[in-house]
């Protein structure tokens, strides 16, 4: 089964239990791969967070049952995941402009948010610099959370981890452990668990951890290192897109399940000209 496949299994999973919990073991299951990159590839190929789109599919289908059926509005509130009545209106009013119990009237407008299909385009050639290479093990030391990566807690939670690490000069600290390769401070995704995973911002170093930091130990293998060039965090955030939606498709390649790294050069991170790396852990399809 390949990644369009997949991804578009998933999707039929998710509108099958719209009004039931969703299970994130059984999307991992679905799209094989991790939560944490699930979610990940379908926002950046959809556009739209998972959580949002969910909860724009539930509320489209709560207006469905509010015009053609008779159930409460408190049942189809309970139906779609939402524990009050409070909630629920909240959230109706916020897509669809009006009170769940005036959708019932006749003439109303109500917006429905489609099911998302993913398909295979063909768009104008644009380069993408990358090389393929064997990397021996490396070793990295820094500071260690631990990430939900279920409702994009994650896309939040990750830039905070970087403002705390700069303004309280926990930076400058990880930045002396540097002796190793890549060289400067990482940002790196590892350890992924069912609804979580660990974030190391760290340096590639063989100097016993501090107190307070942590190590981690990555294994040799085979890695595919994109280069990134523009004003961050646009730059990256656009290729880490293309490497999903366009890269891993095509490439005879899937991702390995590992640790992702970001490397930042140093200068100026609003230049046009910065650069910025992503590493990625590969094998070879079967």
């Amino acid at each position: 089964m390949d990644w369009l496949e997949r991804m578009n299994s998933a999707i039929t999973y998710l509108e099958a239990n719209l009004d039931q919990e969703i299970e994130y073991n059984e999307l991992a299951k679905i799209s094989c791969c991790s939560i944490f990159h699930f979610q990940k590839i379908f926002s950046f190929a959809a556009d739209i967070t998972l959580s949002e789109y969910i909860r724009q599919r539930r509320l489209s289908k709560a207006a469905l049952d509010l015009i053609n059926t008779s159930e409460k509005v408190i049942d189809i509130a309970l139906k779609y995941g939402y524990n009050s009545p409070t909630a629920f209106t909240r959230a109706f009013i916020n897509m669809h402009g009006i009170a769940p119990s005036a959708a019932r009237e006749n003439g109303v407008i109500l917006k429905s948010y489609p099911r998302i299909t993913f398909q295979m385009t063909i768009k104008g050639g644009k380069e993408m610099n990358y090389k393929i290479e064997e990397k021996p093990s490396m070793r990295f030391v820094g500071k260690k959370e631990a990430v939900g990566c279920v409702g994009g807690q994650n896309f939040l939670r990750i830039p905070q981890i970087w403002e705390e690490v700069c303004r309280e000069g926990i930076y400058d600290k990880i930045l002396e452990l540097s002796n190793g390769s890549p060289t400067g401070v990482l940002g790196i995704c590892a350890n992924f668990r069912d609804k979580e995973f660990d974030y190391f911002v760290a340096s590639s170093s063989d100097v016993e951890a501090p107190m307070g930091m942590y190590e981690l130990l990555v294994p040799a293998g085979l890695w595919v290192v994109f280069q990134c060039v523009g004003p961050m965090p646009a730059a990256i955030q656009e290729v880490w897109k293309r490497v999903y939606t366009e890269w891993f498709p095509s490439s005879g390649y899937e991702h390995a399940g590992g640790a992702e790294l970001e490397w930042y050069s140093d200068g100026d991170g609003d230049s046009k000209d910065y650069l910025s790396e992503i590493w990625i852990p590969i094998v070879k399809k079967q």
